[in-house]
């Protein structure tokens, strides 16, 4: 698999991006323009040809074995590469119920166990949960997927993030519209600081 070596950025809350001019150079136009609500985002590897036919057969073919292979890429690839350390808690990108129930199971879940274990951090799927049956992303542009997922999700326990380093963790990232609006839920209730964990990443 091809590594995702080095192509990621921090945003600060005003939305500004730190880092060296060379990263600041790696970020899509669309990155530059409108700051996702994460304060970090890493990814394992380039949504690649390799990378690309193992996630469609995780995610759509059933192959939960694979959970742990590439759950396990991702550990190793971001270990140390955390501005912030490692969180206090893993949170994967929920799935809505008739979603999870169609599929038999959430991707991001998985793979937040595997990284869970590795790390020897908590896992919470009880803390976001998703209202909204949106329709697959695929098919739409930047703006399109943001207002699609907009309002999608809602926090139930947010005792649990308040004050507290928060990963959320889902299998690819491509413009950021999920994980960002997943981090703002979080952020709103309280939590610190919100990173954003995939996979892989659409560069």
């Amino acid at each position: 698999m091809e590594r995702f070596a080095g192509v990621s950025a921090d945003w600060g809350s005003a939305g500004a991006i730190s880092g060296p001019p060379q990263m600041r150079e790696l970020l899509c136009g669309a990155c530059r323009l409108r700051a996702p609500a994460f304060a970090y985002a890493r990814a394992g590897a380039r949504y690649g040809d390799v990378v690309r036919e193992a996630l469609h057969a995780f995610k759509f073919g059933g192959r939960r074995a694979l959970a742990a292979p590439l759950g396990d890429l991702l550990a190793e690839a971001v270990q140390g590469r955390l501005p912030r350390g490692l969180p206090d808690l893993l949170v994967p990108v929920p799935l809505h119920p008739r979603r999870e129930r169609e599929r038999g199971f959430n991707q991001s879940s998985l793979l937040a166990c595997r990284l869970g274990r590795a790390w020897g951090r908590p896992v919470r799927d009880d803390i976001l949960g998703r209202v909204v049956a949106t329709p697959s992303q695929t098919a739409l542009d930047a703006a399109a997927r943001r207002a699609n997922v907009r309002g999608a999700f809602r926090l139930r326990r947010p005792e649990l993030i308040v004050g507290r380093h928060v990963v959320v963790v889902d299998d690819i990232l491509t413009t950021g519209a999920t994980l960002s609006e997943c981090a703002r839920t979080l952020q709103e209730m309280g939590a610190t600081t919100v990173g954003a964990l995939t996979v892989a990443r659409v560069v």
